[in-house]
């Protein structure tokens, strides 16, 4: 095996030849070795259920000395719950949560470019199916949203499961990434198992180059084999991926492995960038509308929070109500929140976006010779940012 160690169907034939002539402890080897690479062999599975179930016969290679309980444990890290004492009825599948979208794309302030390149990419196509049919247009493939952080990602994802009125699964890393060999692998699986069950679906990737960071970076084999695991569920063989759609957002894109943005995978690039003036106006009215106010000029707002992302925009508003209410506490009077507790409010938060714009400038100077970063230089020289 050494000449081909990721030969699954090698390794699992000879498995099946090695439990057959009685040894079973290196068959038991080898198809852990299976499963890291293939967590949803079902042939692995049921011999690996069928060895660990069956106690050695006398005489057998493994013998008294051989620790059953022990290798079940040693085993739990690349197996599902059934080999392990877990009810073998139980999926993990099931124990991700399938969200619906309450909001659309009309909810999300601006970003018209984004709301754009989502009605060509996925919204046009679904709801036009003899004109998608006309031009061949192929639903394969996901986007790739970037930029700073604070701006909306999650929210515009969310919203484009709502507009096709699908389902909606949204994974960090946290939900994917395992410290035992093969369960970051398996977990990635289920993910998309779950969202082919439940199609039309949109499938949010969070921190995508945490999961998917370029495979020339990355020291450990673990974590090579979970990028490779999330490349062979992107490309869905055999139209697995129908009805499925795939968002990932990042903030540090230039670290994304290359191979995830080819074509069938997430080969559009999005810019979301902090919000204009006229959706931070729709962004403070939504974070101001359930707080006491009066007098309050949302349209200086917006012009006093140039470069402010959505997220800074909350903190503002969060912080103007803490102004009174700290003052309400100190006289015993109760007031609105007014103009004065955010225009302090402004002075105290300062934007977040700008150290991220700081990492890109050197990305966009001297990394950009395919022009990948087009759109980001565009808006950094309109800024004055470089």
């Amino acid at each position: 095996m050494n000449a081909a160690p990721d030969d699954v169907p090698l390794r699992l034939h000879l498995a099946e030849l090695l439990a057959e002539h009685g040894h079973a402890d290196e068959a038991i080897r080898e198809l852990s070795e299976v499963l890291a690479r293939d967590p949803a062999s079902e042939d692995a599975r049921a011999l690996m259920t069928r060895l660990l179930q069956t106690p050695p016969a006398e005489g057998d290679e493994a013998g008294e000395g051989f620790a059953w309980d022990v290798a079940e444990a040693d085993l739990g890290s690349a197996l599902p719950p059934m080999f392990v004492g877990g009810d073998p009825a139980e999926s993990a599948v099931d124990s991700w949560d399938v969200e619906r979208a309450d909001i659309t794309l009309d909810d999300v302030g601006g970003m018209q470019d984004v709301k754009e390149r989502l009605e060509a990419s996925f919204i046009a196509p679904l709801r036009n199916e003899e004109l998608r049919k006309l031009y061949r247009k192929n639903l394969q493939g996901g986007l790739l949203l970037y930029g700073p952080p604070g701006c909306g990602k999650t929210f515009i994802a969310r919203a484009l499961a709502g507009e096709l009125d699908a389902a909606f699964i949204s994974v960090s890393i946290h939900d994917v990434l395992d410290m035992w060999i093969g369960r970051s692998e398996r977990n990635l699986h289920d993910i998309f198992t779950l969202a082919r069950r439940n199609s039309p679906c949109v499938v949010f990737v969070d921190e995508i180059d945490a999961l998917g960071r370029r495979r020339s970076q990355i020291s450990s084999d673990g974590m090579r084999t979970t990028v490779n695991q999330l490349l062979s569920e992107l490309d869905g063989v055999d139209n697995l991926n129908e009805n499925v759609y795939v968002l990932a957002a990042t903030n540090h894109p230039w670290d994304v492995d290359v191979a995830l943005r080819r074509p069938g995978r997430f080969d559009r690039m999005v810019l979301v960038l902090p919000p204009d003036a006229a959706a931070r106006e729709v962004i403070l009215r939504t974070h101001l509308k359930d707080r006491p106010i009066a007098g309050i000029d949302t349209a200086r707002l917006a012009q006093l929070t140039e470069g402010y992302s959505g997220a800074d925009l909350a903190h503002v508003c969060e912080t103007a109500g803490e102004r009174a209410m700290m003052e309400a506490v100190r006289t015993g009077e109760v007031r609105m929140i007014e103009m004065r507790d955010l225009e302090a409010a402004v002075r105290e938060v300062k934007p977040s976006t700008g150290p991220w714009f700081e990492a890109a400038r050197n990305v966009v100077t001297f990394a950009n010779s395919d022009g990948t970063y087009d759109d980001l230089l565009a808006y950094m020289k309109r800024r004055k940012l470089l």
